[in-house]
């Protein structure tokens, strides 16, 4: 796979689905650091969308079972670059040793905050859902130089929405997922016009890093994650006009 077939895939897939693309901040957009994006998540379309919209591949973590399911392995995995967490009991650990290598080189990381959840439910374009906090422990913990947290929000103008496949049929890949464990099908959002808001980046400090190691962790923690999903939130409001 070379370095740049995600981003031309991302945009030959965004092209082909004719959806228009609005960005906006773009001048946010750190240069020469190691990027976390860190942004909402409703559709299949959400990494292609922020790949093209930041004219960069973005290596994203996804759920473990997108690494189980043929073809949807050989794309996500093999053309798109992504990497698949483990199981349950190795998800955190799988987590931040593939992210914290792919940042010491540079590459822009992506975290879906939100997890599985709003891809499996039907949701409203402005709604996002609580954060986990995984992706705040990372860029605290994680032993790289001039690492920036990039939130983004996208927003969607206009949209089709679709039934995907039933829900079940993902418990027979990742059993462990209790999301999986219903009737109903698999939503498929597909966007017609979406919005892509750039938010300020919030640069990870020795202060940061030096409170995570202390008695005000989980408050740095906390912070940091409130902070991201309020700007998220903030440019959600501000792009589905």
């Amino acid at each position: 796979m070379s370095r740049n077939s995600p981003l031309e895939i991302s945009r030959t897939l965004v092209a082909a689905l004719s959806t228009q693309m609005f960005r906006y901040y773009e001048d946010r957009i750190p240069q020469d650091a190691s990027v976390l994006v860190v942004s909402n998540h409703r559709s299949f379309m959400d990494a292609l969308i922020l790949m093209a919209a930041l004219s960069s591949p973005i290596r994203f973590a996804c759920h473990h079972y997108m690494g189980q399911v043929p073809v949807m392995r050989e794309i996500v995995t093999g053309q798109l670059g992504c990497f698949p967490l483990e199981e349950t009991q190795n998800r955190q650990q799988s987590f931040f040793s593939q992210s914290q290598l792919l940042l010491q080189s540079k590459q822009m990381v992506g975290v879906f905050p939100e997890g599985t959840a709003p891809m499996v439910k039907s949701t409203q374009p402005n709604q996002v859902g609580e954060f986990q906090r995984g992706f705040a422990h990372l860029a605290l913990r994680a032993d790289v130089q001039d690492l920036a947290i990039l939130p983004i929000a996208i927003a969607s103008l206009e949209e089709v929405n679709t039934n995907g496949f039933p829900l079940r049929l993902l418990s027979v890949f990742d059993p462990s997922e209790p999301l999986f464990n219903q009737a109903g099908w698999h939503p498929l959002v597909i966007y017609r016009r979406v919005a892509v808001l750039i938010g300020r980046p919030y640069w990870i400090t020795p202060q940061h890093q030096k409170k995570y190691h202390g008695k005000q962790a989980r408050t740095v923690v906390a912070e940091l994650t409130e902070h991201c999903h309020g700007e998220i939130s903030h440019l959600l409001r501000q792009g589905c006009y």
